[in-house]
C-alpha cells in the first residue's frame, strides 16, 4: 500500500513539473509585444490554455471576435480570435491562468504603412564624425630608439574628436596637428560612447624630422551595397540591411557626412565556398541619389534627393508585420547587372521570431536557377536587397 502511495505521489509530481515547465515556457515565449495593422481584421493565434484580459488604452474602436472591447474584455487565447481597429492606438493585455496574471502584453496597432521596395545598386561614401584609430605603429626614432608613442593610450576603434581643443575632421588635420606640434599633445577621443582626454608625447621621426605618433587612422569608406526601400511621403530611404563597420576595427563608424551614388554593376564575383563572392560596380561621383543621416545596426538612413524620386521604383507595398512572415516561397529585388533590378525566386526556410539580434530573423535560400548562375547565391553588394512576400515587404538580404 505504501508503495502505490509513493508511486501515485511521484506521478503527480511529474505532471506538475511538467505542467509547470509547460507553462513557464509558454509565457517565456510569449511575445513582450504584439504589433497589429489598423483597418484589416487580423487574430490572435496562439493556441495556449491562458485567458487574456485586454483594455483599451489610447484607441476606442477595439473589436475582438466582433465584440466592441470597452473598458475590458476577457477571451480564450486558446481559440482563434479575430482582432480589428480601424485607428492606430495601444491597449494592453493581461495573460492570465487560474485567475493570476502571468504577463503583461503591448498591444498596438500601426498606421497601414507602405512603402516602395527598390533593390537598385548604391554606391555608398560616408567621412567619420571624427578621426577612427585602427591601431598603433612604430616610430624610428632620431635618438636610434624604436617607440610606439600611441600604444597603451589609444585602442583600435577610439574616434579623435580633437587636438589641443582644436577639431580634427580629415586625415590632412590630424597630420598637421601632429606635425607642428611642440611637446605632449591632448587628444580628446570617443571609446564606446565615453569622451576622454588622453595625453601623448610625439617622437620626431629619424627618416623625415617630422613629430609623429605612430597611429594608423581612417577618415572615410566607401563601398556598394543595394537601396531596399524609400518613402514617397517622406523621401526617406533605408539601406544596406546592416551597419557599415570598419574593415579593420570591426566597430560600427559614426558618419559626419554620407552619399548615395548611383552606381553601374560591370562584373560579378561568383560565390563560392570559403569566398562570398561580390558585385564589382562603377560608382557615378558625378550622380548623388540621396544624403546619409544616420548608420546602424540595422542599414543605414537618410532622404532621397527630389530629381531621383522619379527614376526609382513606384509601385508601393504594405510592410509586413512579424506574425504575417512564414516559411516559404518569397523574392528579392536585386541588381547583378548594369542598373537592371529584377524579381528573383528565393525560399525562406527558418524564421526566427524571438532573436536578439534583429538583423538576423530568418534563414533565406536562393531557388532562382538565373540569380544562382550569375552569382552562386548572394555576395556582397546584394546587401540591402528587399524580400518580397505575399505582395508585403518582409525584410532584406543583410548577410
Amino acid at each position: 500500500m505504501q508503495t502505490n502511495k509513493l508511486k501515485l505521489i511521484n506521478l503527480i509530481l511529474l505532471v506538475v513539473c511538467f505542467l509547470s515547465a509547460y507553462f513557464i515556457t509558454s509565457i517565456v515565449v510569449f511575445p513582450n509585444d504584439i504589433k497589429l495593422i489598423e483597418g484589416e481584421k487580423q487574430y490572435f493565434n496562439f493556441k495556449l490554455p491562458f485567458k487574456a484580459i485586454i483594455e483599451p488604452e489610447t484607441i476606442t474602436t477595439l473589436t475582438i471576435d466582433n465584440k466592441k472591447v470597452d473598458s475590458y474584455l476577457e477571451f480564450n487565447l486558446y481559440k482563434t480570435a479575430e482582432v480589428f481597429a480601424n485607428e492606430p492606438g495601444a491597449a494592453k493585455m493581461r495573460i492570465n491562468a487560474f485567475g493570476v496574471d502571468l504577463k503583461e502584453v503591448s498591444v498596438d496597432f500601426l498606421p497601414n504603412k507602405e512603402i516602395i521596395p527598390c533593390g537598385g545598386a548604391i554606391g555608398v561614401k560616408i567621412s567619420t564624425d571624427g578621426i577612427m584609430a585602427l591601431g598603433t605603429g612604430y616610430v624610428n626614432a632620431a635618438d636610434g630608439r624604436t617607440v610606439k608613442p600611441s600604444e597603451g593610450i589609444i585602442r583600435p576603434g577610439d574616434i579623435i574628436k580633437r587636438i589641443d581643443g582644436e577639431n580634427v575632421s580629415t586625415r590632412y588635420d590630424f597630420r598637421d596637428a601632429v606635425a607642428n606640434s611642440e611637446g605632449k599633445l591632448t587628444l580628446t577621443i570617443l571609446r564606446d560612447n565615453e569622451t576622454l582626454e588622453k595625453e601623448i608625447e610625439p617622437v620626431i621621426c629619424k627618416e623625415d624630422n617630422i613629430p609623429k605618433i605612430g597611429l594608423w587612422i581612417r577618415d572615410s569608406t566607401r563601398g556598394i551595397g543595394t537601396i531596399t526601400y524609400y518613402d514617397p511621403e517622406s523621401k526617406k530611404f533605408g539601406a544596406l540591411g546592416h551597419g557599415i563597420v570598419d574593415v579593420d576595427t570591426k566597430k560600427l563608424m559614426t558618419i559626419k557626412e554620407g552619399k548615395l551614388h548611383k552606381t553601374l554593376i560591370t562584373a560579378v564575383k561568383e560565390g563560392k565556398k570559403g569566398s562570398p563572392g561580390e558585385l564589382v560596380g562603377e560608382i557615378v561621383n558625378s550622380e548623388i541619389i540621396g544624403e546619409i543621416t544616420n548608420n546602424s545596426s540595422m542599414g543605414v538612413y537618410g532622404t532621397i534627393n527630389a530629381e531621383s524620386v522619379a527614376q526609382m521604383p513606384q509601385k508601393k507595398m504594405r510592410v509586413a508585420l512579424q506574425n504575417e512572415i512564414h516559411e516559404g516561397p518569397a523574392k528579392i529585388f536585386a541588381n547583378v547587372e548594369a542598373d537592371i533590378v529584377k524579381e528573383y525566386d528565393i525560399y525562406i526556410e527558418t524564421i526566427n521570431r524571438y532573436s536578439k539580434d534583429d538583423s538576423k530573423g530568418m534563414v533565406i535560400k536562393i531557388t532562382d536557377p538565373d540569380l544562382l548562375d550569375k552569382t552562386g547565391g548572394i555576395v556582397q553588394g546584394m546587401s540591402g536587397s528587399p524580400i518580397i512576400q505575399d505582395d508585403k515587404i518582409i525584410g532584406a538580404v543583410t548577410h
